[in-house]
């Protein structure tokens, strides 16, 4: 063995074997179980209660902090609080008000008070995502550049995992106790967080927020296009767009296209459920491994590719038709290629920030990438009324190539 080879393989065992990946497993889970509990469990818990349809589906619009959360970001990234330091002492406040709010939820009696349940719906999506700006914040601090991938893929990937608890131990539970026992049970699961919080320290020992708010709204802003130059930031934010607006689209309306396709739900539980979630924690964990050994460039390139292709299978599944080895094989090559690319294009937003503005930058960044999902939600069903399903992925396929002729200027192959 080469003194290079050995250099690189102390060096990717550095970055998989290590603290930093540890605390990514908990940042992960603390900043997944809010949003499932509000996405899953309120949802469930409001039609047991006898709510109605409409008024449940009108509590989608308390999400609208995790859109909107860059708009305070800057408040974080200035006030430090007197304990625990500048990034960890909002980590526990925030930590500490979703285990109260979570708590609190279970109290209380849709049926009598279903305004006072969609405020402190409304309170938990607030301090979850203020929770998220921090928690993306630190880990930015956090990880050094070659560990990215990995980081961000491990903390998406435990995101999604802790969904299982609201999401399914929960609901479980739920046919036993009663529900305020229920959402005590799931709150304490923050303890977690409070637990990461109490025992990590600063990712950085010598901080330095900005000395004004007004500092903390303008900087990172200008700091963001003074150090990218004006073409090259309004590229990489047309590339946030656009790289997943393809993908987005074709998933947006998957379960109705399933059904459409004559599949039974318990088909689409047992298959299309399972191979998807399978798929995409796989597709997430390889690919921050992967970004290890490649960098965050060549990553982009190659997962966008997957992506792309990927979609083409929905065309092909909607001309075969019923077919249920067909339905797992196209969606998880599809959910494969979505863990894959959100691994490369987190890590890629992740490197796009600057420590000093991490919180504002990260939190702007997410919000427009988020856009394409709101924007498909919105057009995808007429689309598919208009032209059909076949031509829709075809379509769907198209619109995810713009953001791969990005990559010529915003992550060249070649440029580390």
């Amino acid at each position: 063995m080469t003194a290079a080879s050995q250099v690189a393989q102390v060096s990717f065992k550095q970055a998989i074997l290590n603290r930093r990946m540890l605390i990514c497993v908990f940042t992960g889970f603390a900043s997944g179980l809010p949003l499932y509990v509000l996405i899953q469990l309120v949802p469930a818990w409001l039609r047991v209660e006898g709510v109605g349809l409409a008024e449940i589906g009108f509590f989608a619009l308390i999400g609208f902090p995790y859109t909107w959360k860059f708009l305070w970001s800057p408040v974080i990234d200035r006030y430090t609080l007197p304990f625990l330091g500048r990034r960890r002492g909002w980590m526990l406040v925030t930590q500490l008000a979703l285990l109260v709010s979570i708590a609190s939820l279970g109290w209380m009696d849709p049926e009598l008070s279903i305004w006072k349940v969609a405020y402190l719906a409304a309170g938990v999506a607030f301090f979850s995502a203020s929770q998220d700006i921090v928690l993306d914040a630190y880990r930015r601090e956090l990880l050094p550049d070659i560990e990215l991938g990995l980081g961000n893929a491990i903390h998406v990937q435990t995101y999604r995992l802790a969904g299982l608890v609201p999401g399914a131990l929960a609901l479980i539970l739920a046919d036993f106790l009663p529900w305020h026992t229920v959402f005590t049970f799931v709150a304490a699961f923050m303890g977690v967080g409070v637990v990461l919080t109490l025992f990590i320290g600063e990712a950085t020992a010598e901080p330095h927020p900005p000395k004004t708010l007004k500092e903390a709204v303008v900087k990172p802003f200008q700091e963001f296009f003074d150090r990218k130059g004006l073409s090259s930031a309004l590229l990489i934010l047309l590339f946030m767009f656009l790289y997943k607006l393809g993908d987005n689209m074709a998933t947006a309306l998957s379960t109705p296209f399933y059904l459409d396709m004559g599949f039974s739900l318990t088909q689409i539980g047992t298959i299309a459920k399972t191979s998807s979630l399978t798929a995409v924690i796989i597709g997430g964990l390889v690919g921050g491994l992967v970004m290890v050994k490649l960098s965050i460039n060549r990553a982009l390139w190659l997962f966008g590719v997957v992506q792309v292709v990927s979609i083409l299978g929905f065309a092909l599944l909607s001309i075969i038709g019923t077919n249920p080895y067909v339905l797992g094989l196209v969606v998880g090559l599809e959910y494969l290629g979505v863990g894959l690319g959100t691994a490369a294009f987190t890590a890629f937003i992740a490197r796009s920030t600057n420590p000093v503005f991490a919180a504002t930058q990260f939190a702007l960044f997410t919000a427009l990438a988020a856009l394409p999902r709101t924007v498909a939600n919105a057009v995808t069903g007429v689309i598919v009324e208009q032209v059909g399903w076949t031509q829709f992925f075809i379509l769907c396929t198209l619109l995810a190539i713009p953001g791969m002729l990005l990559l010529f200027k915003v992550a060249p192959w070649n440029e580390e």
